[in-house]
């Protein structure tokens, strides 16, 4: 399970995108997944670095969330744009890990994505909620490195 392909498959991967999209159907936040082999870096950092490469640092509202997955190295981090980090608990992000990495115990990385997704979603609703001028800033694709 090394490999950025072998990660998830294709039904899996299009059943985490029907999670964004469900996720942002109530807000106007923007989540996305991404997921690459390996990186030298702290996990935090490379998705902060990832985070600006897809440009989640431009929303109108800084409300992007990024959840990242190095699959090789059994790592992940969820990076939060300003504007969602000002307004959730402090413990909010970890409390997130927790529940995605009892999934990831089990080898149920489809499901603990989508259950960070959702519980993501809730946050972004309750400090975003979606509005009739909403757009789609940035793509529900899983972008992988």
């Amino acid at each position: 399970m090394s490999k950025v392909e072998d990660f998830l498959s294709k039904e899996e991967e299009q059943e985490i995108v029907e999670a964004i999209r469900v996720a942002e159907k109530n807000t106007s936040g923007e989540i996305r997944v991404h997921i690459e082999q390996t990186t030298s870096k702290v996990p935090f950092d490379r998705a902060l670095e990832v985070f600006h490469e897809l440009k989640m640092d431009e929303t109108q509202l800084q409300n992007g969330v990024l959840f990242y997955f190095a699959v090789a190295d059994k790592n992940f981090a969820i990076c939060g744009d300003k504007g969602i980090n000002d307004l959730v608990d402090d413990d909010f992000w970890n409390s997130t890990k927790d529940i995605m990495a009892a999934q990831f115990k089990s080898g149920n990385f489809k499901q603990g994505i989508v259950d960070g997704i959702s519980s993501a979603g809730e946050q972004l609703k309750k400090y975003f909620p979606w509005s009739a001028d909403d757009t789609n800033e940035l793509s529900n694709e899983i972008s992988k490195g």
